[in-house]
């Protein structure tokens, strides 16, 4: 039963019942210093300046009802929006949530979905500081990530220089695996996924653990927020969050500085179980790595000399940028590569 028709409705309660039930429960992490209730909330700047993104949530188009359930989209919003922060070399200090949602949506959703909001933001000691509701066709989460420098000069896109070596945080190619697994109908309709999709997909008992983590990490990412702060401290000249794809992000490097990134595609260490799934379904797997989206995984540039932090993995190197202006800014082994370069909003 679709969770629309179920439960308690916006409509019932009202705007401000929605916040009472919802936004003001929330226990405020330490850089709030006047949470929801007010006009506008007081977050803390420590050093003067605020890092600031934002993200918007379309349901049908970043998230679907029948494919995650409100907790996990919750999850998904503050995740793709903290690892923003991560990539400047910021520490988050707290979040803005609007929702804009029909009457008819339950409040049961809006509540686990401020439930995974607020266990995201947990991880990294932020909470949801204010937002603001309203009424519309379809489901739109739209939020605002501030973030502290504590000090620190920004890590931006514009850094890199030829001779730097490229280096990735995290994990890549598993929520792209999700999506194409919820596409062919495994999983979809259910939190994790079963060992009768397992059996139905043929993937072996390598895939069939892989499926359940490729389906996970597409409703709900796991960016290495920690690693942002340690590339800056390190000294990375430039760095990216992941989420269109890494040879589509690179490529937002190497136009801010000018130069080209080569890859080395003998550099991922591509998981058997995402090869498992790969080879069932005709999928070369380096793709999902290389132009899949949401991993929310960091990418970062370093100088030659300096060491990569631990949980950082080499992959590439920086070259200085030819004459010819036609030539692809990344590339891999030297050479484009063929295909898509990764998630295109207008595309």
């Amino acid at each position: 039963m679709s969770e629309r028709a179920v439960g308690e409705t916006l409509r019932e309660v009202g705007e401000f019942g929605l916040i009472d039930r919802v936004a003001r429960q929330a226990v405020q992490a330490r850089g709030v210093l006047l949470g929801p209730g007010d006009d506008a909330a007081v977050v803390a700047a420590p050093d003067g300046r605020v890092v600031a993104s934002m993200d918007l949530l379309l349901e049908g188009r970043h998230f679907r009802l029948d494919w995650s359930q409100a907790y996990q989209v919750g999850r998904k919003a503050a995740a793709q929006n903290l690892a923003d922060i991560a990539a400047m070399g910021a520490v988050p200090t707290a979040l803005l949530v609007g929702l804009a949602a029909p009457g008819s949506l339950p409040v049961a959703w809006a509540r686990d979905l401020a439930a995974g909001l607020a266990d995201e933001c947990a991880l990294v000691g932020v909470s949801v500081a204010g937002g603001d509701t309203t009424r519309a066709e379809r489901i739109v989460i739209a939020v605002t990530a501030l973030g502290s420098l504590e000090g620190r000069a920004p890590v931006t896109r514009a850094g890199a220089h030829p001779g730097d070596k490229v280096a990735i945080a995290g994990e890549l190619g598993w929520s792209a695996c999700g999506y194409e697994l919820l596409v062919r109908g495994l999983g979809a309709g259910e939190s994790d996924a079963g060992e009768s999709d397992a059996v139905e997909s043929g993937v072996g008992e390598a895939g069939a653990a892989g499926l359940a983590k490729a389906l996970a990490r597409h409703r709900a990412p796991e960016p290495p927020y920690g690693q942002g702060l340690a590339a800056a401290v390190a000294g990375a000249t430039a760095m990216i969050d992941v989420s269109d794809g890494l040879l589509a992000d690179l490529g937002h490097i190497a136009d801010e500085s000018d130069v080209v990134i080569d890859l080395d595609a003998g550099a991922f260490a591509v998981p058997e179980e995402l090869r498992a799934l790969g080879e069932r379904f005709g999928i070369d797997p380096l793709s999902w790595v290389l132009t899949g989206g949401e991993d929310h995984a960091l990418a970062a540039c370093y100088p030659d000399a300096v060491d990569v932090p631990q949980g950082w993995t080499v992959v590439g190197t920086v070259q200085k940028r030819s004459a010819d202006l036609s030539a692809p800014r990344v590339t891999v082994a030297g050479a484009a590569w063929a295909g898509p370069q990764g998630w295109d909003h207008f595309a």
